[in-house]
């Protein structure tokens, strides 16, 4: 996986250019080729696995959501946080999301899962972890992917202005800590997940990100999802 031969936006490419470059990065594709190896099969697909940062180039970027790790059912995962390939179930903390859209508002529920069109707007729907093992979460948290990530919330803090970050969670929250808050927007709320109860229901974050952008004189993002 060196960088000439990572599919990611050439935004992207000359933003991380360093990171690729370090001694962890080979050391990842290390890792997944083993699992491989050893006949584990990994999620999302090879194509798919940088696919966050392809929908949404560096340049464009307003808001980020942060995940932990891609959905590791068949199917499911396909390179962006949260959201699933469209055919396949809208999973459980997404449902929880499209509620709070719907109190917060007034957009209805779609029938499925894929929110590729918020990441075509500046939407960056990052994962700490860009992939993982079929049936086992967060296999793939200890081999390196999170200092990638923690390198790209750093970036992003680093070189743009007046982004909203969106943390949901404790393991979200815990990434303020990469963001400089004088210059950057910080929304923070429970998890999506029904273990968290409904403690993410009310946070308004979508409303709340759009006035953010409004008060930039930056285009709001049309939360809503076509059929």
């Amino acid at each position: 996986m060196s960088n000439e031969h990572i599919k990611i936006d050439p935004s992207w490419k000359q933003a991380l250019n360093d990171e690729f470059n370090k001694p962890y990065f080979p050391l990842i594709r290390k890792f997944i080729l083993g699992q491989q190896s050893s006949g584990k099969r990994i999620y999302p697909p090879g194509s798919l696995i940088f696919q966050a940062f392809n929908l949404t180039p560096f340049t464009a970027v307003k808001v980020v959501i942060l995940g932990q790790d891609p959905y590791h059912q068949p199917g499911q995962a396909h390179g962006l946080c949260f959201s699933v390939q469209r055919g396949v179930k809208v999973p459980a903390s997404l449902v929880n999301i499209y509620k709070e859209l719907k109190s917060d508002l007034g957009i209805s529920p779609p029938h499925h899962g894929n929110l590729e069109s918020w990441a075509l707007q500046g939407v960056l729907l990052l994962n700490a972890s860009l992939t993982v093992n079929e049936g086992e979460p967060n296999s793939h948290a200890n081999c390196g992917w999170q200092l990638f990530t923690d390198a790209v919330i750093k970036k992003i803090s680093d070189e743009k202005e007046g982004v909203v970050f969106l943390l949901w969670g404790n393991f979200a929250r815990a990434k303020k800590a990469l963001i400089d808050t004088n210059k950057h927007f910080v929304l923070e709320a429970a998890h999506p997940s029904p273990l968290a109860g409904n403690a993410f229901q009310g946070c308004k974050h979508f409303s709340k990100t759009n006035e953010i952008l409004k008060q930039q004189n930056k285009l709001p993002i049309n939360w809503s999802i076509e059929e």
